[in-house]
């Protein structure tokens, strides 16, 4: 008995733990922080090890010598010779884009995502993508068996079962296998179940991601071995774990989309390496994930064009992305109505209905509205603005946006004075528009100077520019009719709703 007891004395006096609000360092957990009055603040954390001979180094400074000054030197930028990397290839076009072009060697990127939402497929199809391309990779995986493994891979194809794989959870272990091994990638799936015997917590805690992360980065820097950590999400969609995390690596993606709907999108929300504008569409289908290299096509094509229905000209990064807007008024007795917003940010919703209201005569006070990004994607940018205003105006009205079975097109900003902003790239917009035969595309008056553009010049007439929210309605429902009879028109009718 005395043997188990000293060693568990000897392992915990070698931890701390440490206030992540004050930095407040405690030999034992305390509920509350002495240092700041925090409650559930203190995190184990392994002591920084002394590096050798800075003991030495800092008394020889005492007493006079100038060694410990001349130790580092700073360099001068220009002068640094900055070689080219040669990034490894995951044989996946819109993984590779996200990435910024490839994985670079020594690099840290962490997939998050909901369970189910196909990480492990992703990183499976790469991985085997790699191992025929005769790249050395290895397979980490502290959730599943190597049997369940197998059987996951094999509708992934030959490839994706020439992986290596090692099911193991201890951190020392899987430290000394990447660096005896040295693979090109190695996938850890995931970084929540790796564990650390000289710490107490359990798999998943603060300190175990933390101290589990910053031993991988060590080992990947060191061996130029690259890393992709996966990593769970709370119940709000955010990733799990310290922040330190994500401050930790070189790259944060995102994968998003519906358990229930088949199209995936992998998003860019940090990377040293690349643009973290740029998006990728994939569609979960019997074989796995399949790139969708044409999203506009497929939107497009499914676009209803009944009441309620307006096809939005977003950006995606740096490329443009045709997809469908839907909205659904229903008068309730219910106080206050419901607001739903699927794919888009419900407090934008908010700001356009009461700019509606306000601006363009449109007063849905007594009514539920239901907005929804169809194909499960979700768009950030204020340009969805008028998109949303027009559908919401159309299911109002019950009145068809598309002519002879085309649907609208739009995009534009909403201003709280009912304007119409600017929004980047009309150009590229009005060209992926045109590229699918949508010639009738509302957007804001700036946009005017992309009609210089020889493709619009082609579909002369197609475009309407508008200032403000009344003269896009005017654009959108009767091109005959001025903005302020297009107005009256929609107070009649919303009138006809409230009775």
């Amino acid at each position: 008995m005395p043997g188990p007891a000293t060693k568990q004395t000897t392992s915990r006096a070698n931890t701390l733990f440490v206030c992540t609000e004050c930095g407040t360092a405690e030999a034992k957990w305390h509920g509350q922080c002495p240092g700041c009055g925090e409650w559930n603040t203190l995190v184990e954390e392994r002591p920084p090890q002394p590096l050798p001979g800075i003991r030495a180094r800092k008394s020889g400074a005492a007493r006079g010598g100038t060694r410990a000054a001349a130790l580092a030197e700073p360099i001068v930028l220009s002068e640094i010779r900055a070689e080219r990397v040669d990034r490894i290839s995951t044989g996946i076009g819109e993984f590779d884009r996200v990435l910024g072009g490839g994985i670079v060697p020594g690099s840290l990127v962490l997939l998050g995502g909901s369970p189910g939402i196909g990480k492990s497929t992703l990183t499976g199809h790469a991985l085997g993508n790699l191992i025929a391309a005769g790249e050395t990779v290895l397979y980490v995986s502290g959730e599943e068996s190597p049997e369940q493994i197998r059987m996951r891979h094999e509708r992934l194809g030959d490839a994706a079962l020439g992986v290596p794989v090692l099911a193991e959870t201890d951190l020392q272990t899987v430290l000394e296998t990447i660096d005896r091994h040295r693979p090109r990638v190695v996938v850890i799936d995931s970084i929540q179940t790796l564990h650390c015997a000289d710490l107490s917590g359990a798999p998943g805690s603060v300190g175990q991601v933390r101290e589990a992360a910053a031993r991988l980065m060590q080992l990947a820097k060191t061996r130029e071995i690259a890393m992709l950590l996966v990593g769970h999400v709370t119940k709000e969609g955010a990733l799990a774990g310290p922040r330190v995390l994500e401050h930790l690596v070189d790259c944060v993606l995102q994968f998003e989309g519906e358990r229930e709907r088949s199209y995936r999108t992998l998003r860019g929300m940090k990377n040293r390496f690349g643009s973290t504008n740029e998006v990728g569409v994939f569609e979960m289908e019997r074989g796995g994930l399949v790139e969708i290299l044409d999203a506009s096509a497929r939107f497009v094509g499914e676009a209803t064009g009944n009441p309620g229905s307006v096809v939005m000209c977003a950006m995606e990064g740096t490329r443009p992305l045709l997809v469908e807007i839907q909205a659904l008024v229903s008068p309730t007795e219910v106080v206050p109505p419901r607001r739903v917003a699927n794919g888009i940010d419900r407090n934008r919703l908010a700001l356009v209905l009461a700019v509606l209201g306000r601006h363009g005569g449109i007063g849905l006070g007594a009514h539920d509205v239901f907005v929804n990004v169809a194909g499960g994607v979700r768009v950030e940018e204020p340009a969805a603005d008028l998109a949303v205003a027009l559908a919401i105006a159309s299911a109002a009205r019950g009145r068809a946006l598309s002519h002879r079975d085309v649907p609208l097109a739009c995009f534009g900003e909403i201003g709280l004075t009912g304007e119409l902003r600017e929004v980047p790239h009309a150009d590229r917009r009005l060209e992926e528009a045109s590229k699918f035969g949508l010639r009738r595309v509302v957007a804001p008056a700036t946009a005017s100077s992309a009609a210089d553009v020889p493709f619009v010049r082609a579909a002369a007439g197609a475009e309407k520019t508008a200032r403000n929210l009344r003269q896009a309605l005017s654009a959108a429902f009767d091109a005959d009719e001025s903005a302020d009879d297009v107005a009256a028109n929609v107070v009649a009718i919303t009138e006809s709703f409230d009775t």
